[in-house]
């Protein structure tokens, strides 16, 4: 399994960017992050800290809206943490939904939020709750290791438990993915937990560590890693680094078709950075699928961008050294070679709502979230009401890739008991009431906590739906599944370029406009105008929306539709 790491590595770290001088020196993850912490006189961190820290699961951020203000009478920003657990696939006890909600209100802003890679954040926590947050979340048998940084992050997988009967075949593979991946270094173990130091001494006084896949410098850049079960693509599974498609035959897992080289994230401004989706290159057994992820991995480690972080994801080391040498290093380290791929098909990437029966004769119910923030609002109290049916244990419960939930291994007799407390909280127990645009809506976090927000997207996306509504409705498309997603900038969290139509914000109020995304994951989307204020934006979208209404074919969608239409020749 292990192969030794080149020797010359460790060269190419220290003489590469910033960051890989900071993970040189951080005596594999603990920096000075325990002198920071106790640091009583800012509610920040050191520099070099503030990027190490990312690999316990946390951002350091500031409150954006209090920007200004705090600067005008000469404080400094309105510093707060941003943690991520890791949750393979997105799964959780009752129990462990009560904790999430419990430390929501103890040490965050009295929200969490579901994310685009099936897992939980906590927002607003200052930096003297985040060491007791942390503990509460080990508590709970929760973590965030890995949660961020430049590792393998959270492992995604299709949790739609009727999907097929495969699903309880394949699910467990996020979390046996997820824990062969995770690095070694107890550093957070000790920093949080308050672990007793067990390291060694060598020569020279360093401490010994071991991290047989990473190294003491890691990999170039974030890796992630996601599953889908066909027909659905809930995951977006060419996204990933590495993508792996199920593949069955009478009810049983053959294994998975391995695509790789996946990557959203851009640069304004640069043109050697963009989008990619990952590319199908073979087949793998269930007994081979941990040894190819780690390889590939590993492969990355070795040959990824060290000197220029905006070209150092696993897609530019595949565009660069290639498809075919890629497959031969692979092949040599695994000591097998990739079997022919299997056919499959994808129909869509959107999740299902409402109740339905699993192979195990208990229920599920798919529930939709604005954007996965769970919270209580003045007309809603989706919060209280999901809290409530934790503490009834009525349910477990999956978190998706498009920020829904569902409330899964159900018992028949307790269904109405659900409905009744969501409906006693204001909440719908399904989404028909709702357009199709805004069933099939994402967006990220952006303002006014992300740091790299050019423009709105989490607080903003709603309104500009409601404002499409209307034209939806006169054109006789309310109820048609387009898919809509928001994101603050470039970097690609909420899979923008990858929607039906797309936006990516420029500056406050304006937006890069992209169309002609694929209904089912498979293509990407392109920009078709730039730089628009809502007013533009409306003006734009409402005549191609009237020509998709009265010009489509059968089952035709609204991004197929864009591309049979040649509208993209005609982008600005």
């Amino acid at each position: 399994m292990t192969k030794p790491i080149p020797k010359g590595l460790n060269e190419r770290a220290i003489n590469g960017s910033d960051v890989e001088r900071i993970k040189d020196q951080s005596n594999y993850l603990r920096g000075t992050l325990v002198e920071s912490f106790a640091n009583p006189l800012t509610g920040s961190i050191s520099a070099d800290d503030h990027q190490l820290i990312k690999f316990h699961g946390t951002y350091e951020q500031d409150d954006r809206d209090r920007r200004n203000e705090r600067l005008a009478r000469k404080l400094e920003p309105a510093y707060e943490f941003m943690i991520r657990a890791r949750i393979p696939g997105g799964n959780v006890t009752a129990e462990q939904w009560l904790a999430l909600d419990t430390i929501s209100d103890l040490y965050g802003n009295h929200t969490f939020r579901l994310t685009t890679r099936q897992t939980v954040q906590f927002h607003g926590i200052v930096k003297f709750k985040l060491k007791q947050t942390i503990q509460a979340m080990d508590k709970a048998l929760l973590d965030s290791i890995a949660g961020c940084g430049d590792v393998n992050r959270n492992v995604m997988c299709s949790p739609d438990p009727a999907l097929s009967s495969i699903n309880a075949q394949v699910y467990p593979w996020a979390t046996k993915i997820s824990e062969h991946l995770m690095p070694k270094s107890r550093a957070y173990h000790e920093i949080w937990l308050d672990e007793p130091q067990g390291r060694t001494l060598v020569a020279g006084g360093e401490a010994e560590e071991i991290e047989p896949l990473y190294g003491k410098h890691y990999l170039p850049r974030k890796f992630k890693i996601g599953i889908a079960i066909p027909p659905h693509n809930e995951s977006d599974v060419h996204m990933n680094d590495i993508g792996l498609i199920a593949i069955a035959k009478n009810d049983q897992l053959l294994g998975f078709n391995v695509a790789v080289g996946g990557g959203l994230g851009m640069t304004f401004g640069r043109e050697d950075t963009y989008a990619r989706l990952a590319t199908d290159i073979g087949f793998c057994t269930p007994e081979q699928v941990l040894d190819v992820v780690y390889h590939t991995v590993a492969i990355q480690r070795d040959f990824g961008n060290r000197q220029d972080r905006k070209l150092s994801r696993f897609k530019y080391t595949i565009d660069k050294y290639g498809l075919e040498w890629f497959k031969q290093e692979l092949a040599a380290r695994c000591g097998f070679e990739l079997q022919a791929l299997h056919p499959y098909t994808f129909t869509t990437t959107g999740d299902r709502f409402g109740w339905a029966e699993t192979t195990d004769k208990r229920w599920h119910l798919g529930l939709r979230l604005e954007h996965g923030r769970i919270q209580d609002t003045e007309k809603t109290s989706i919060k209280s009401a999901l809290a409530q049916i934790a503490r009834e244990k009525l349910c477990a419960f999956r978190m998706t890739a498009n920020q829904n939930v569902f409330l899964t291994e159900v018992k028949k007799n307790n269904k109405a008991r659900i409905v009744n407390i969501l409906k006693e909280h204001g909440y719908e127990s399904d989404a028909s009431h709702l357009s199709g645009l805004r069933r099939n809506s994402i967006a990220c976090v952006a303002l006014n906590t992300c740091p790299q927000a050019m423009a709105e997207a989490e607080r903003y996306l709603p309104n500009l739906i409601t404002k499409l509504e209307p034209i939806l409705d006169k054109y006789g498309l309310l109820q048609d599944n387009i898919k809509i997603r928001m994101t603050g900038c470039p970097n690609g969290c909420g899979r923008s370029v990858m929607a039906e139509i797309g936006f990516i914000g420029k500056s406050p109020g304006r937006y890069n406009l992209y169309l002609g995304g694929g209904f089912n994951g498979q293509r990407l989307n392109k920009l078709y105008r730039e730089n628009l204020d809502e007013a533009a934006i409306l003006t734009t979208l409402e005549p191609i929306l009237a020509d998709y209404a009265n010009q489509r074919e059968t089952g035709e969608t609204f991004g197929d539709f864009i591309l049979r239409k040649g509208l993209l020749d005609q982008a600005a």
